[in-house]
């Protein structure tokens, strides 16, 4: 994508319009013929976002979404009244966001990569059959929440079951994709490869959320939290 930018000083005695591309450097001819060099904007949303780190930031909405699901648990335990339809919000950013998004790009272009350069086959065969997991946990989520009250003990169980398995499978498989998979990647691709991936993530992104897709998903998030009273992060600092 090319950016435009055009600047004009009424103090400067050269006025030039600077063309920004992404990634790239290009040379304008000024009033006096000379070519000047011009480095890239910054005005892109994902300007020099890298695949690791676009996967990583991705986590940090599933971390967020995990820590909502302990407040959820923690009401649960206390017996405090819960709104199925607020829960049912956070699964469904896991579904939308996390599984059909952030897990596909996973499936589609990393794992097999990984596997067919014979490299971490194991985990990635048990990252796999995870997400299968996963979303079987989240599709129980959404059709106990799917009813205006959760007031029988049977439901209240079921639930607590489902997201107490979702967060202690995801904390561990998250934290293995950041520390073992992700860092891996520039050693099974190309640099050139390396770069289209990012490219690959970023037109996926836009094709199902438009714009700000993951900007879109961070307010998603906030807006729970702020509706449980836990959006305040000083709220999680210790004192003595």
């Amino acid at each position: 994508m090319e950016d435009i930018v055009q600047s004009n000083n009424s103090t400067s005695t050269n006025n030039r319009r600077s063309f920004l591309v992404k990634g790239g450097v290009i040379a304008l001819a000024g009033l006096s013929g000379m070519a000047i060099p011009i480095l890239t904007g910054c005005n892109n949303d994902n300007e020099d976002v890298t695949p690791p780190e676009d996967l990583m930031r991705e986590h940090g909405v599933l971390n967020r979404v995990l820590l909502v699901y302990d407040h959820f648990l923690a009401m649960l335990s206390s017996n405090e009244l819960l709104n199925p339809q607020l829960v049912a919000d956070a699964a469904n950013i896991i579904k939308t966001f996390i599984e059909n998004y952030h897990e596909k790009q996973e499936e589609d272009f990393l794992f097999p990569r990984f596997e067919k350069a014979n490299k971490l086959v194991d985990l990635v065969n048990t990252l796999r059959i995870q997400h299968k997991q996963g979303r079987i946990v989240t599709g129980e989520i959404i059709s106990i929440c799917s009813q205006p009250l959760i007031n029988n003990d049977t439901d209240k169980e079921k639930l607590k079951t489902s997201l107490s398995s979702f967060v202690r499978m995801y904390r561990p498989h998250e934290a293995r994709e950041d520390t073992v998979l992700f860092p891996a990647i520039r050693e099974i691709v190309s640099k050139h490869e390396f770069d289209s991936l990012g490219e690959d993530f970023e037109k996926r992104e836009h094709e199902l959320f438009g714009k700000g897709g993951f900007e879109m998903f961070v307010d998603r998030v906030s807006e729970i939290e702020k509706k449980l009273g836990i959006y305040d992060l000083s709220q999680y600092t210790p004192f003595t």
